[in-house]
């Protein structure tokens, strides 16, 4: 696993409660600790050891996690006093602690805090404060820091010029950012187009993708990226041998170009040579490369259009990484398909499948998403709803603070209640999985949330 891991091409992974590296994955719990499985040479699962694993296991001493995020080779977690802890992999500062010493536990990266959002490229950090700034860490030969140089750094710096940014996203060797006014800001390496801006140069600062409106939702692949807009389509642009783009053709592009057939959908996530994309029905549609099934279609067939999983229903999150995906359903189970050499699929084997396997782990995954471990005092009704929730606590005491983050993690309401009674209005969001998050008294609450 080795020659395969050297071999490896870079990808992306924004999902907030899974996450696909380059040969391994990780999961947030209900409980909010996270599992990690599969390659682990250099301690990306976190465990204490370098040794693999084809099922799921702890890692070690990380507790209040809320978002992770896997790279190349280490891994990310955002937790709950919205500090930023990393480990695996730091050859090129990508735990962002000063040094490039390697760790198989997590270690806080240096000098982050209030920060809302994580993201991961191929051996880059990324994050997003409380204040709208980014700040990356690691990889720099491609600008991929976007602070104006191609230097390497061992810890966080602030991406120039760009403010008021709500999600970022790592590609191979290039950077996403979403702003508030939905407008799509990306750098890095430019050479296959990624950054979408109709050229195809490096850029070391931001530059805007071009044509793009009412986006809601980014990530990036290892020489693609990928836009969700608020009417349910996908947009991609880049590198496009395989069919990435699932525009129908393997014709690059450096603007974006409408994936072909999508509609309803709430969540992408972009891989080393394909892509996934989660719909409203909670299906699941995938197109690009496929020679080790990571479409999960029952076949090795490149597809150049998306394609459906029809095995696979009730998913609300998805993952893609390199030459494997993953996703989570709502009865709390995690599958996974595509590459096993390093057990990536987390089934206890090391045989590949073009079909959903189940990830073996002992973690309840689906109550980080609304499961029902949290106390019973508080309920949401009605649920589902085209309209207005409406929270009750039975016990009405002291103030709480309210999230709703949507099936990619974005923030999309916050607010403060002391009363008994609250309501949540999603009108104007679209139809899909949300996520509700009650703080109070050291406690934390979670519910899901479905918008029809």
């Amino acid at each position: 696993m080795v020659a395969l891991a050297a071999s490896l091409l870079p990808l992306s992974s924004s999902s907030q409660v899974i996450a696909a590296g380059g040969v391994h994955a990780l999961a947030r719990c209900g409980d909010n600790t996270v599992r990690a499985w599969a390659y682990n040479a250099f301690g990306e699962l976190g465990d204490g050891t370098n040794a693999n694993s084809n099922v799921a296991v702890q890692v070690s001493g990380l507790t209040g996690a809320m978002a992770v995020a896997a790279g190349y080779q280490f891994s990310l977690a955002l937790k709950d006093d919205s500090t930023v802890w990393a480990w695996g992999d730091n050859a090129n500062g990508e735990l962002g602690v000063g040094s490039t010493t390697d760790s198989n536990v997590p270690v806080q990266t240096s000098s982050l805090t209030g920060i809302t959002r994580i993201a991961a490229g191929f051996t880059t950090g990324l994050s997003v404060g409380n204040d709208g700034t980014v700040w990356t860490w690691g990889d720099n030969s491609q600008g991929q820091l976007g602070n104006g140089t191609t230097t390497n750094s061992l810890v966080p710096v602030q991406v120039d010029s760009i403010t008021g940014i709500t999600a970022v996203a790592g590609g191979g060797y290039h950077c996403l950012a979403l702003g508030t006014d939905s407008t799509v800001w990306a750098w890095g390496a430019g050479g296959n187009g990624q950054l979408g801006n109709g050229g195809y140069a490096n850029s070391n600062v931001p530059v805007q993708a071009d044509s793009l409106s009412g986006i809601i939702a980014i990530a990036g692949g290892s020489f693609q990226s990928f836009a969700l807009k608020d009417d349910g389509t996908v947009w991609a642009w880049g590198w496009n041998p395989n069919g990435e783009l699932g525009d129908g053709t393997t014709t690059g592009s450096p603007v974006p170009v409408q994936v072909s057939g999508l509609t309803g959908i709430i969540a992408i996530s972009g891989g080393a040579f394909h892509a996934l994309a989660l719909k409203n029905d909670g299906t699941v549609w995938a197109w690009g490369s496929n020679v080790f099934g990571q479409l999960g279609d029952g076949t090795n067939t490149d597809s150049h259009v998306p394609v459906q999983l029809g095995s696979l229903t009730g998913c609300i999150a998805v993952s893609a990484g390199y030459q494997f995906s993953l996703a989570m359903k709502n009865d709390s189970t995690v599958w996974a398909w595509g590459n096993n050499g390093a057990g990536q699929l987390g089934d206890g084997t090391y045989v590949y499948t073009n079909a959903p396997v189940q990830v073996i782990g002992p973690c309840s995954i689906t109550s980080i998403a609304g499961g029902s471990f949290a106390d019973a005092s508080i309920t949401v009704s009605p649920n589902p709803t085209s309209g207005a929730f409406i929270v009750i606590d039975q016990k009405a005491s002291g103030m709480k603070s309210l999230g709703i983050n949507n099936a990619m993690g974005q923030e999309v309401l916050r607010s403060t209640f002391n009363s008994a009674r609250s309501e949540i209005d999603l009108s104007s969001q679209p139809s899909g999985v949300y996520f509700l998050t009650i703080r109070a008294a050291g406690q934390v609450i979670l519910r899901k949330l479905i918008k029809e």
